[in-house]
Formats: structure tokens, sequence, C-alpha cells
């Protein structure tokens, strides 16, 4: 029989809650860290950064301004932000995972990358312009949480922005989703060597809060002014709201 350690996931990381989930999300993101830029590529059909443009530019971000990108990954939201901010802007990149980190120092040299956690952000209150999350707050153990401490360390009068996976709305839509989706993770989990990894996000996808859901909590945290929009027929929907 095999014996359980306390490091051994007891069920699918999909199903994983609280500090188990934030162990395992972490485990997961450090082994598929160094493939992880050319499968966004892949999975998005390279349309990521103009999602991430479209995002960013609901910050209203002016010139020199200190801009938070959380759960910031691979940093490839970095060098969007400070198309906006210009060199004398200030980035802070923060995520849980080291691994993810390294690859982030690569897409701006300037910026200051951090270990830390979405809902214990190391930073003091009203410290920042603006605050981004690309396709993280699904991983947070706590959303409503992370939502609250993201409210806490903007600036009165900033703005917060959430891209992310989302569910189509379209019945035809879903389905035709439904079915592409099986085959094309098989195959980006052939190129990084996870299949795990990639069925986690088909799975936290269809359990993370619907549209509406998450634009209550961003409510419930504080935000006013808290809108949506879909894009690629509904995969994917951008969140922002402002701090009052």
């Amino acid at each position: 029989m095999k014996q359980m350690t306390p490091q051994t996931p007891t069920r699918p990381i999909w199903e994983a809650q609280g500090e188990e989930k934030r162990r395992e999300v972490r485990r997961m993101f450090s082994a598929i860290a160094p493939t992880y830029d050319r499968a966004n590529a892949v999975m998005s059909f390279s349309l990521h950064q103009r999602w991430r443009r479209f995002a960013a530019a609901k910050l209203g971000i002016n010139p020199g301004d200190t801009v938070l990108d959380l759960c910031t990954g691979t940093g490839d939201f970095l060098p969007v932000h400070r198309s906006f901010t210009g060199n004398g802007g200030v980035l802070l990149g923060i995520d849980f995972c080291a691994p993810m980190l390294a690859k982030a120092v690569t897409k701006d040299s300037n910026a200051t990358l951090s270990l830390g956690d979405a809902c214990s952000i190391p930073l003091g209150h009203n410290a920042v312009d603006a605050v981004s999350v690309g396709w993280g707050i699904r991983n947070v153990p706590d959303i409503d949480l992370a939502h609250r401490e993201i409210n806490r360390v903007l600036k009165p009068g900033k703005r917060f922005v959430s891209i992310d996976c989302a569910e189509p709305r379209s019945s035809l839509i879903r389905i035709a989703t439904s079915l592409l989706r099986t085959p094309m993770l098989g195959f980006l989990g052939k190129l990084i060597g996870s299949q795990d990894a990639y069925q986690y996000l088909s799975e936290s996808t269809a359990r993370f809060k619907s549209r509406e859901e998450l634009a209550a909590s961003m409510r419930s945290a504080g935000f006013i002014d808290v809108h949506y929009k879909d894009l690629m027929l509904g995969n994917i929907c951008v969140h922002w709201g402002t701090k009052p």
C-alpha cells in the first residue's frame, strides 16, 4: 500500500480548497513554468497579448504611475503596463511561485518582482495606482479575500482589472468549446509534459465563479462602477472596477 505523506494530494487539484489548493497550485505552476509561455501562445491562438492590452487600457494608467501585476506569473502584463507608465513608472510583480517569477525577470528588467500571496498582499494601504490580475483569480484559495486585499492596496479613485477564462453564455458555443477543449488540452498536456495542469485549467474554469458572481465579489470588496466584457465568444471575460 502506498504511504501517504503530507505533500501527497488527497484529491484532484481542481477539487482542493484552502491551504491544500495554495500548495498544489504552486506545485503545478512550478512544474510547468519552463513551457508556460509557449503553451499560452498556442492555447490563445497568440491573442492573449491583445486581450491584455484591452484589459490594461481599462486601468487609466498615467506616465509615472505605480502598477501592481498580482499573480504575475511569467510577467506578460509587465511590458503592456510599461507602455503606459513609461520608464518613470514603477512596476511591481507579485506571485507565489518562484520559478514563474524567474521567467518574469526577462519581461521587464526594471520591474520589482517578489514572492507574495494574493490573499495577503505584502504592500501597505493605498500603495498603488492600478492592479491587474491575468488568469490568476481563479487560482487563489479565497477570491473574496483577494478582492478585499486588492481594494486595500489601491489608492482611492484607482482601478483594478482581472482577465480570465469563462464559460460561454451561448449553449452552442459552450458545446463547441467543450468538444474542442479536450483534444486541445491533450495536445497542450503533451507539449508541456503535464496533462494534470491543463485538465486543471478546464476543470477550474467550469468551477469558477460566474461573471455575475465575480462582479458581486468585487462590489462586496468595496469596488464601484464594476463592469465586465466577454472576449473570444465568451471564453474569456474581463472584469474591472474602481476603488471609491
